[in-house]
C-alpha cells in the first residue's frame, strides 16, 4: 500500500508522526479541506499528466486550475491527464492519494507557483484518507521537484 511507502519515506526524516489519517475520505480538495478544517486553497493537490511517456506530477494549490496555454508552453505538449490505471502504474499511488513523495522512478515532480502564497500546505500521503502539513521549504525538500513552474490559473 502506498501510504506505507510514504510513511517509510518520512520515517527516515523523523517526520512520519506528522502524517494524519482520517476516518473520512480526503480524496478531493473539498473533502481534504473538510477533514483538516482548513481552506481548500491550502490543499496541495497533485495532478498527474503524461509527457513523453513519463508521469509528470504538478503539485498545485487547491484553488488553482491548469492553464492549458501555460502548460503547453512549459511542457511543449497538450495537457493529458493520466488514467487511474496509468497513475497507479507510473506514479505508484492510487487516484485520491496521489502525492509527490515515494513515487516510482521516472515520475517527474514540479511545484506550481500557486503554492508560494502559503506558509504551510497539506499534500496527501499516498492514500485517500491522509495528509501531512508541510512548510513550503519542506514540501520543496521532500517532493524533490525538478523545479517550480507557473502552469495554473484561477487562484487568488
Amino acid at each position: 500500500m502506498s501510504i506505507e511507502r510514504v510513511r517509510a519515506y518520512f520515517e527516515k526524516y523523523k517526520m512520519a508522526e506528522r502524517i494524519r489519517e482520517f476516518d473520512v475520505s480526503s480524496a478531493t480538495v473539498e473533502l481534504a479541506a473538510a477533514a483538516l478544517c482548513c481552506e481548500p486553497r491550502r490543499i496541495a493537490k497533485t495532478l498527474s499528466f503524461l509527457v513523453d511517456g513519463h508521469a509528470v506530477l504538478v503539485v498545485a494549490a487547491g484553488d488553482a486550475r491548469i492553464d492549458n496555454s501555460k502548460y503547453k508552453a512549459q511542457f511543449c505538449t497538450k495537457a493529458k491527464m493520466l488514467s487511474p490505471m496509468e497513475v497507479k502504474e507510473l506514479v505508484g499511488h492510487a487516484v485520491g492519494g496521489v502525492c509527490p513523495f515515494a513515487v516510482n522512478e521516472g515520475a517527474r515532480v514540479y511545484l506550481d507557483v500557486s503554492l508560494k502564497r502559503f506558509e504551510t500546505v497539506y499534500p496527501a500521503c499516498g492514500s485517500a484518507s491522509s495528509a501531512i502539513e508541510l512548510t513550503i521549504p519542506e514540501l520543496e525538500e521532500h517532493s524533490r521537484p525538478i523545479g517550480w513552474v507557473d502552469v495554473c490559473k484561477g487562484y487568488m
